[in-house]
């Protein structure tokens, strides 16, 4: 009997990617992290396909390291770490990021990806993130594209894109939304794809990250505090200052040095179980939003139409988190035939405010004269 578990983890269309590891930790990680958006289940190995085989391995992440260091590696930054990386003649890359004790070693023959490290939560979290790099490659291949939006959709799988620059409020759209009867399908990014005239629409499973002004406004402030307080986790990527002022009932925003806000962030799965917010795995694009948020202003429509961008895209060339060191992405940019479609459906420009009543208020009506 094998000593490694599996989690199989698939898309709505079919997309899939196995997770295995001799650390069932690894495994329920995954399961958390995309089950909730995702289709996640226990497999057994031996399994087919492209696999992720994460470990804690800390004599193999000194040898790939080594290996690393041989190649003339080229330096990029990668989840926010330094990341060291080569490509051999055969294709295969090993790449190491030092800080966080982790290695990589992607061999596209047997389309298998080698994970190895110190610590069981680093692990956990590369394995997770690159089996979505997998899936999001093949989603790509067959011809899906990747917008920069948040989305929502009713029961019957109408769905509200909200898309816009950082900053705009599109998190802040699909969370208002998603508390007052919506599902949520996206915070961020999303798939879409044409398919027979409509365009339909698949989550990007992600940790969310949510503003203390935010969270304080809809109720939802104590109620997080109180589980970390009972032991209950929040996302590791979480900045321990933002754990502490939670734990202290400290509600002022905090800044980094940069001016960016740091915020608390949660798994797909606590977006359900802490926050109240049904998720949904799949829509169909039915109208879109262009919000603005205007501190100080009141929330109203706005009457200036605006229409699909380049910066809307995500491609391999504009990933500003993830590069794809590993070649895991096709080349790809904006689909015009998506975009044509997308411009066909309403749409209304609008300006929220910092008063979530009103701007929640506003939503809710705006999202239903489009729909209905």
């Amino acid at each position: 009997m094998s000593d490694r578990t599996a989690t199989r983890i698939a898309t709505a269309d079919g997309q899939a990617v196995t997770v295995t590891s001799r650390s069932k930790a690894v495994t329920d990680w995954a399961a958390r992290y995309f089950g909730s958006w995702w289709n996640a289940a226990t497999a057994e190995p031996p399994v087919s396909g492209p696999v992720v085989s994460a470990d804690v391995a800390p004599e193999e992440f000194v040898q790939i390291a080594a290996d690393v260091s041989q190649q003339q590696p080229t330096e990029v930054e990668y989840a926010g770490a330094l990341m060291l990386h080569a490509r051999a003649e055969d294709g295969t890359v090993t790449a190491v990021q030092p800080d966080g004790d982790l290695a990589y070693r992607w061999d596209p023959s047997v389309r298998r990806l080698r994970i190895a490290g110190s610590g069981e939560t680093a692990v956990a979290t590369a394995a997770s993130r690159l089996a979505r790099e997998l899936v999001r490659g093949m989603l790509l291949v067959e011809g899906w594209q990747i917008l920069h939006a948040s989305a929502v959709t009713r029961d019957d799988g109408a769905t509200l894109l909200t898309l816009g620059d950082k900053g705009a409020g599109k998190t802040t759209t699909a969370i208002l939304l998603a508390r007052f009867g919506w599902r949520l399908l996206a915070n961020d990014r999303i798939f879409a794809r044409v398919e027979n005239g409509r365009v339909r629409v698949l989550p990007w499973p992600s940790a969310a990250a949510f503003g203390f002004g935010l969270l304080d406004a809809l109720g939802l402030f104590e109620s997080v505090a109180d589980r970390l307080r009972a032991g209950e986790m929040m996302h590791p990527t979480q900045d321990q200052r933002v754990t502490d002022a939670l734990l202290a009932g400290r509600r002022e925003p905090l800044w980094r040095s940069s001016g960016k806000e740091m915020k608390p962030q949660f798994f797909p799965d606590q977006l359900d179980t802490w926050l109240g917010m049904r998720l949904a795995t799949e829509g169909t694009a039915a109208a879109v939003l262009f919000p603005q948020i205007v501190p100080g202003a009141e929330a109203r429509l706005v009457d200036e139409p605006r229409g699909l961008t380049e910066a809307d895209f995500f491609t391999a060339g504009t990933e500003d988190r993830y590069p794809d060191v590993f070649g895991l992405l096709p080349l790809s940019g904006s689909h015009p035939v998506l975009v044509d479609q997308l411009s066909a459906l309403p749409r209304q420009s609008l300006a929220l405010s910092h008063d979530t009543a009103a701007s929640a208020a506003l939503l809710e009506k705006t999202a239903a004269s489009l729909l209905d």
